[in-house]
């Protein structure tokens, strides 16, 4: 899974073209996330990413059959290109979801059947001084890689998986448009828009035994998972709130050093 706002240079790795590429892990700099407004989640991490983010879903595509493909995403900013979880080149949370646990390893997508491991060569750390190998001497992969597309093959298979949840919003009519209206300390109003949440009234309209069904294959529970989370919205909100206090003063200062323009 390539997103642009964070895999700005992704390449194909080849093992006589990167025989001698190391990354410098573990990242401690997340400055590199800072466009990162919102990143896939899976279902089987539901409930680790609630406690810390608000889950929504999204249309990603039509599906083979020519329905809407259905995808859960945490938030991660207000705006386009802003992300309240990265400060300083921190992360605020200590989960991670696990599509940005790869970085600066992705997916790239070859056909329908195969892939490619790809890196990001934009990430600082990606050079060939230091660091943890890529490639053995022969050619041969290294522990690194080993481990690396393991854990994207398994992810891949959860993503797949996860799907199955965005069919079943579907088949029941279980979804409706999201609209986040917020009052900032100073007053402004503040207005997010273009996500879908499962709607509560629809829940409760279903027949017993489609309820049954949702619970014992799962469904049930990521929605409750899906609802817990929509609390941190407020958070985020807060968090925008005091970024722009902590712009301000710099935003003042380049607008005072601007040269002005002739008098009328």
């Amino acid at each position: 899974m390539i997103l642009e706002a964070l895999h700005t240079s992704p390449v194909a790795l080849d093992s006589e073209k990167h025989r001698h590429l190391k990354l410098a892990l573990p990242i401690t700099d997340w400055r590199v996330a800072n466009r990162l407004n919102a990143i896939f989640v899976a279902a089987v991490e539901f409930s680790d990413v609630a406690r810390e983010y608000p889950i929504v879903f999204v249309r990603a595509g039509k599906e083979d059959d020519g329905r809407d493909q259905i995808a859960p995403i945490a938030v991660l900013g207000l705006l386009a290109n802003q992300n309240l979880y990265e400060r300083d080149g921190q992360w605020r949370a200590s989960y991670i979801p696990a599509v940005l646990r790869c970085y600066p390893f992705c997916i790239g997508r070859i056909d329908a059947e195969r892939f490619a491991i790809c890196v990001d060569t934009a990430w600082p750390g990606a050079q060939s001084e230091t660091g943890a190998p890529l490639f053995e001497a022969d050619g041969k992969p290294a522990d690194l890689l080993v481990q690396m597309q393991k854990y994207m093959e398994s992810l891949e298979g959860e993503i797949q998986r996860t799907r199955v949840l965005g069919q079943r919003l579907l088949e029941h009519d279980l979804l409706r448009e999201m609209r986040l209206d917020a009052t900032l300390p100073d007053g402004r109003q503040h207005s997010l828009d273009g996500f879908l949440t499962v709607d509560d009234e629809k829940m409760q309209a279903l027949p017993d035994n489609i309820v049954g069904q949702l619970h014992r294959e799962g469904t049930l529970g990521l929605i409750h998972s899906h609802w817990l989370s929509m609390g941190h919205m407020r958070r985020m909100v807060d968090w925008h709130a005091e970024r722009n206090v902590k712009l301000a003063p710099a935003v003042a200062a380049n607008e005072a050093a601007a040269p002005q323009g002739p008098a009328a």
